[in-house]
């Protein structure tokens, strides 16, 4: 834990707080704090700064904040994703949070198993545990915006061009397209697929959309691979 997010409700007076959860666990088990130590903090939503231990024990800590910095620039990505097994959407996940995507698409897709959806990773507060230790590892306190898309098909038709519009729209699928640019200074809408990738008639629908299908080479990547990869060629 990089930064000790607090929220609205640790608050106990304007520039107090009171941790009770697993951040005390960490800061007992791992920061090893003491009174008068002063910690990376900041709060979930807006600024970031420091915090002095007041008061601490097993059972809740107090602390003395003082928040005056902004948190690191949002990616400008949209990042359309086929939803990931459970094991691997809870890492990629904390990936997005971490590297600053500004919007999360979760999305179906063929080859997406029908079981992942029924995970219990996608309950919203499992998506917001998952974010937050992505944020926390960054030193970031902007939650990404995260959108399920069930139906791919009435999304890509009805909601896509909209969010693609003004942006590069990319569509990161193996083949022979041309390759992902690299250090671009402009908003991006990608999409990444299962590790199978996109079959033809998604491909045909994310391009009539209006993105357009790159390559990363004849390497087939993991999910939690190339989200990474191409954020950071990307950006």
């Amino acid at each position: 834990m990089n930064l000790l997010l607090v929220k609205a409700t640790d608050f106990i007076a304007a520039d107090r707080v009171r941790i009770t959860d697993r951040r005390l666990h960490h800061l007992n088990a791992v920061n090893q704090a003491s009174v008068g130590q002063v910690l990376r903090a900041g709060c979930l939503g807006g600024l970031q700064g420091q915090a002095t231990v007041l008061s601490i024990t097993s059972t809740a800590a107090e602390l003395l904040v003082d928040f005056q910095e902004p948190s690191p620039a949002k990616l400008p990505i949209t990042l359309l994703l086929a939803l990931p097994r459970p094991k691997m959407l809870r890492r990629t996940l904390q990936t997005c949070a971490s590297m600053g995507v500004e919007k999360l698409v979760l999305i179906n897709s063929y080859r997406v198993e029908k079981s992942f959806w029924q995970t219990p990773f996608l309950q919203p507060e499992a998506l917001h545990e998952q974010l937050l230790l992505g944020l926390e590892q960054a030193r970031d306190t902007i939650l990404p915006e995260v959108i399920i898309a069930k139906r791919f098909k009435p999304f890509v038709e009805d909601e896509l061009p909209a969010i693609a519009a003004n942006t590069r729209g990319l569509i990161a699928h193996p083949g022979d397209y041309p390759e992902c640019p690299r250090a671009l200074n402009a908003a991006v809408t990608l999409a990444i697929g299962p590790e199978g990738g996109w079959i033809p008639y998604e491909v045909d629908l994310l391009s009539k959309a209006g993105l357009q299908p790159v390559q990363l080479g004849p390497r087939i990547l993991r999910v939690e691979t190339a989200v990474p990869a191409l954020l950071a060629r990307l950006f």
